[in-house]
């Protein structure tokens, strides 16, 4: 060590040890909990499958739809989750509860409308994929039935972010694991043991998340009720909850939007492109989910840091998630670089779509630690409430990135899959990051207090 170099007090030292144990802490559970949540589609996958072909199609069919309108409704996590934790912050438990409480009856509000519009709406939504009519009549079946679990799915959510804003993501991770076995033998009871096919699989589902809503809200309820917190509908409150969550709505709109295109981009590079995006995108998504878990540790940190007014620890919370965020991301690169070469066979048998799928994902792997510090930055933002800045930044990125991907693929010289990941890292991904360590490196987004009392921290 040179003379003029000194090291940081033992108390900066351990205080930075006692950041990283936090956010482990809430990271590694949330974690778990995120993984969790595509094994209900794959349980249904894989009990539909052996029905038939149709089935399966109608059964794919069906879970783009609700996975979207679902996605939609994620915003019903994270604003509640910044909600609650800044109250926490601030030593207002009762009001973080009752925040809380706002969120499971918008939850439950917005789950109704939606119900109803889709049941309505089945039939055209289904005939947007033009399938065949056996294949539309299964996925018309599991959809019908299939929205009769979106109001229990969006109240899961909510809940989730009460007690994720509680610091409390143990708790989601236990239901999540019980809501995954009980899909599994209510799926396996009623397809064949009551013999009602896909129907049996989307009632299954549907029981089995409604046993995860009840299972969440029993527990935010008693806790509320230990708070003194009101248990009514707070209008007020409600409409408040709603608008907070109207940014967030357009920043996952905005980001919907890029992955769209990227799967529009590829359908005209021909069959073998867009299997290969398919499965690339999949693998990205499943590696999302690390970084994903950091980000909601720095949701909850984040918010319970500024509603108590430290701005020191917010920003040295800040620099440690980065941090992390940057060590993940580059891990995670890693591990992708070294089994690109072999992941192709286990999902295909066809050469070409192995070739393209390890050179699709070395690029992937190349641009893991710029997605590290992206997931990471997005979390600290929202949980400090700072939502129109996302929604704004997530749009400008979309603008440039969708036209760019589409233009891509047809130009004779950047025709390839291996093009447009190479557009999605530097412009998607790069973009963002941008856009959101901007935003870290000022102040402005770090306002103090409460919910209700909430100051420019300068």
């Amino acid at each position: 060590m040179s003379r003029g170099a000194h090291p940081p007090p033992p108390e900066a030292r351990d205080l930075g040890k006692h950041l990283d144990r936090r956010i482990l802490a809430l990271a590694v559970p949330a974690f778990f909990a995120l993984v969790s949540e595509p094994l209900f589609l794959l349980a249904d996958s894989a009990i539909v499958g052996h029905l038939g072909t149709p089935e399966l199609a109608g059964l794919a069919i069906a879970a783009v739809v609700l996975r979207f309108a679902v996605g939609m409704g994620v915003f019903l996590a994270y604003g509640t989750t910044a909600a609650v934790s800044r109250e926490v912050g601030a030593g207002e438990r009762a009001k973080a509860l009752a925040q809380g409480i706002d969120g499971l009856w918008l939850a439950l509000f917005v789950g109704l409308a939606g119900t109803l519009a889709g049941v309505a709406l089945t039939g055209p939504l289904v005939d947007l994929f033009g399938p065949s009519p056996e294949v539309a009549r299964e996925a018309t079946t599991y959809l019908r039935l299939g929205w009769l679990g979106l109001a229990p799915m969006l109240i899961v959510l909510a809940a989730t972010g009460v007690l994720r804003g509680l610091h409390d993501t143990r708790t989601p991770l236990y239901v999540a694991v019980a809501a995954n076995l009980a899909n599994i033998a209510l799926n396996v009871l009623l397809v064949y043991g009551f013999d009602l096919g896909v129907a049996g699989s989307a009632i299954g589902t549907d029981l089995a998340q409604l046993g995860a809503a009840v299972a969440l809200v029993v527990i935010v309820v008693r806790g509320a009720r230990r708070e003194g917190a009101p248990l009514r509908p707070d209008l007020p409150g409600v409409r408040r909850s709603a608008r907070a969550g109207g940014p967030l709505v357009v920043r996952t709109l905005s980001l919907q939007a890029c992955l769209i295109a990227m799967t529009w981009a590829a359908t005209d590079l021909g069959a073998v492109s867009v299997a290969t995006n398919q499965l690339a995108m999949s693998v990205w998504l499943f590696l999302a989910f690390a970084l994903d878990a950091l980000a909601i540790a720095a949701q909850a940190i984040t918010g319970t840091a500024l509603g108590a007014g430290d701005l020191a620890l917010t920003r040295r919370a800040t620099d440690r998630i980065i941090r992390l965020g940057l060590v993940a991301g580059t891990v995670t690169g890693v591990l992708l670089a070294l089994v690109a070469p072999v992941l192709g066979p286990l999902f295909t048998s066809d050469d070409e779509v192995i070739t393209m799928l390890g050179q699709v994902l070395l690029v992937a792997a190349l641009f893991q630690p710029v997605a590290g510090v992206v997931f990471v930055l997005d979390g600290v933002l929202i949980g400090a409430g700072d939502g129109r800045y996302l929604a704004l930044g997530g749009s400008i990125v979309t603008l440039v990135f969708v036209p760019v991907a589409l233009l891509l693929v047809t130009s004779e010289r950047t025709a390839s899959l291996v093009w447009l990941w190479a557009a999605f890292g530097l412009l998607f991904l790069c973009g963002r990051a941008v856009v959101l360590v901007t935003r870290a490196r000022g102040d402005r987004w770090m306002v103090v207090g409460s919910g209700a009392e909430r100051a420019p921290g300068h």
